[in-house]
């Protein structure tokens, strides 16, 4: 049975990656400090060793600030090293014509310009450290599943050329089945132009090995049990020893556990699963004329979001059943699988060489914060990425770190402090009947 961050604080310790393929394709892990060994100081210490944090601790360490990065089990272990490997300009949950009924024009134009910001620190950071981390140039894809959904695309594709000035193009299913694919699930596009696809886990070793060489300190197997403070620092307790800290910054995500109250109750972790194939055969290629680079996801709410890899295989994932046990996760392998076949009737022989999932963080607004604690101003977080996590949790400890520095502003909808879940302790009860109405207006045309 996989982790549940609502069932337990203890993410364990040292941890293996999950079985995916990003982890049997990745290769060796760079060097790292090993686990903590005895007590240290720093200036600030990170919790968390994914892209956030690992980000925020490169960023801090590129400026001369001491700074260590504590993860409980191995570098990019959680949905840093398991995501769907999509780095495009990507925010949150909601949709960027949504931005604009929230928040008005000015506001919006703010958070694309933050999104597009994030986007950009992806490709900044893979040239400036030489990631080697399988990039496929392309673009993305969100595609009308329904034929009723390219009235929704077309609203989006308004907005996006009218307000914010994207470079963005509406495609017939003519098109799609020209250039892309040709499946049963198709019914138009609204093509993105600058999208790349990468393997997540080789950027986040590229990420640490950034981090450490401008001088950050990196200890995994090291979970944080407790932070309590001593006058101006922070005391962070780990099984090997302590750390003094004068500023903390939690990155964990949807990992949990809930290590301070600005944070207690403020997340749902929802599983996401991925399923990854065998390669496509030749003539299998050829019949659905799988051919694209491009990133895809579809429109459902539940949306699947998929892929095809340099090596012909067909990444596909979508959110996961509601707890993670052995029957439940075998029978969303077989539905993955399944809805691969669904929508591309060229492959129904294909089979799946790979199952994972892992634990997206949603927040109740549907946005990604990154603010500091109402009643600390020392301690910071960088939580709520909604499965946006490739560029916005990298930009979210880019972020982190200014704001430790006391450099930079965000946006108020992202500096605020995350909403606290109604009913928090019943929150796995609101996700069942969330799911449970948006499965219906998926299928509704």
């Amino acid at each position: 049975m996989e982790f549940d961050p609502l069932k337990t604080r203890d993410p364990g310790t040292g941890l293996a990656h999950a079985p995916s393929y990003w982890a049997a394709t990745a290769g060796a892990a760079p060097p790292d400090d090993g686990p903590l060994s005895g007590d240290i100081e720093v200036e600030v210490a990170v919790v968390g060793g994914g892209y956030a944090g690992l980000s925020c601790a490169y960023h801090l360490a590129k400026a001369g600030v001491a700074v260590a990065v504590l993860e409980a089990n191995r570098f990019g272990w959680g949905c840093s090293g398991r995501n769907g490997s999509f780095s495009r300009a990507s925010l949150g949950r909601l949709g960027f014509a949504d931005w604009v009924d929230r928040y008005g024009i000015d506001a919006a134009r703010a958070l694309y310009a933050e999104a597009e910001a994030g986007r950009l620190t992806v490709r900044e950071l893979i040239r400036d450290g030489g990631i080697d981390c399988d990039v496929v140039e392309g673009g993305y894809l969100k595609i009308a599943h329904r034929e009723s959904r390219v009235a929704h695309l077309e609203r989006d594709y308004r907005v996006l050329s009218n307000v914010y000035g994207a470079p963005v193009e509406m495609l017939d299913r003519a098109a799609i089945e020209a250039g892309h694919f040709r499946g049963t699930e198709a019914f138009g596009a609204l093509c993105y132009k600058d999208a790349i696809g990468l393997h997540p886990l080789k950027f986040a070793h590229g990420l640490l090995r950034m981090a450490r060489d401008a001088g950050a300190k990196a200890h995994p197997s090291s979970p944080v049990r407790a932070i309590a403070r001593d006058g101006e620092a922070r005391i962070l307790a780990t099984p090997g020893g302590r750390v003094r800290a004068r500023h903390v910054a939690l990155a964990l995500n949807g990992y949990g556990p809930e290590l301070d109250r600005a944070t207690r109750g403020r997340i749902l972790p929802v599983l996401s699963d991925i399923v990854v194939t065998r390669p496509m055969t030749a003539a299998e290629k050829a019949e659905a004329n799988f051919i694209t680079s491009h990133m895809l996801s579809d429109t459902r709410e539940l949306l699947n979001y998929f892929r095809r890899l340099p090596d012909d295989r067909i990444m596909l994932g979508s959110r996961g059943p509601l707890r993670p046990t052995k029957p439940a996760l075998d029978g969303h392998r077989d539905y993955l699988l399944q809805t691969i076949r669904r929508k591309f009737p060229a492959l129904a022989a294909i089979t799946a060489d790979y199952f994972w999932g892992g634990w997206v963080a949603i927040t109740l607004d549907s946005m990604p914060h990154v603010t500091s604690a109402a009643d600390d101003a020392q301690l910071h977080y960088a939580m709520g990425f909604n499965g946006t996590g490739v560029s916005a949790a990298t930009q979210g400890g880019r972020r982190m770190a200014e704001r430790i520095m006391g450099a930079g502003g965000m946006h108020p909808a992202l500096s605020g402090a995350i909403p606290r879940m109604p009913f928090a302790a019943f929150r796995r009860i609101g996700q069942a009947l969330m799911f449970a109405w948006l499965k219906r207006q998926d299928e509704r045309d």
